[in-house]
């Protein structure tokens, strides 16, 4: 069977997964992660993709990203995995290929799952036992929403404005979000979406999404888009 083309429409919030071949580590350091940053940085303005909150992990990293344009996304994608592959080889000594594929993307519906999606990659390295806390641990897009540091990277979503009249209220009410978690319902209904590339939202969003687009949004007949309530 044909591989699907990525669903990618500009407008729309993205979730992006990127893994490293055989889940292999792919920061030896400190400078790796920040260069990775560094390029994600430079070619989201250049191709027009606000990034709405990201985490680093040791063999692979996630994205919540709205791009301008229909190919704004993937170019994005490919300056910065060659570039990165680049400089992780020639810092390693090595050479071959360093991500699994082609990375992982799929579009979500925003009032219902952009919160929760932003929650979900904060607390990747706490399901992983690296922290205790989202807090604890630097590689995240968490310390710019709770006032820990500002992160340059980061275009907050409209959405995020809504959480409070103030920065503090809005940087205490995120905090209290995250550390409400995400229930294992949106844990894997906001993972198998990006994996599997199909749309995540309400069937009249996935409805309306179709029209936008040829290529098919969900799986169909045979499955229903997924549906998680509010917490």
């Amino acid at each position: 069977m044909a591989r699907l083309p990525r669903l990618t429409l500009p407008g729309y919030p993205h979730h992006v997964i990127q893994r490293g071949n055989n889940r292999q580590t792919i920061f030896a350091s400190a400078a790796d992660y920040q260069t990775l940053l560094d390029l994600l940085d430079e070619n989201a303005e250049k191709f027009g993709v606000a990034i709405h909150a990201y985490v680093l992990m040791s063999n692979h990293f996630h994205l919540l990203a709205t791009p301008q344009t229909a190919d704004g996304l993937p170019l994005m994608m490919q300056a910065v995995g060659r570039r990165y592959v680049r400089h992780f080889n020639d810092d390693q000594k090595r050479t071959g290929t360093l991500w699994e594929g082609r990375y992982k993307s799929t579009l979500i519906q925003t009032e219902r799952y952009l919160l929760a999606c932003m929650a979900y990659i904060d607390l990747n390295p706490v399901r992983a036992a690296l922290v205790a806390q989202a807090r604890d641990y630097p590689w995240s897009s968490h310390g710019h929403y709770t006032g820990q540091r500002t992160d340059k990277l980061i275009t907050p979503h409209g959405l995020v404005w809504e959480l409070g009249n103030t920065p503090f209220a809005r940087e205490a009410a995120y905090a209290e979000l995250v550390q409400s978690g995400i229930s294992p319902v949106q844990q894997a209904a906001l993972t198998d979406s990006a994996l599997r590339g199909w749309a995540l939202g309400e069937p009249d969003f996935v409805a309306d999404l179709q029209k936008r687009t040829p290529r098919r949004v969900a799986k169909g007949t045979a499955g229903r888009p997924y549906s998680i309530k509010k917490t």
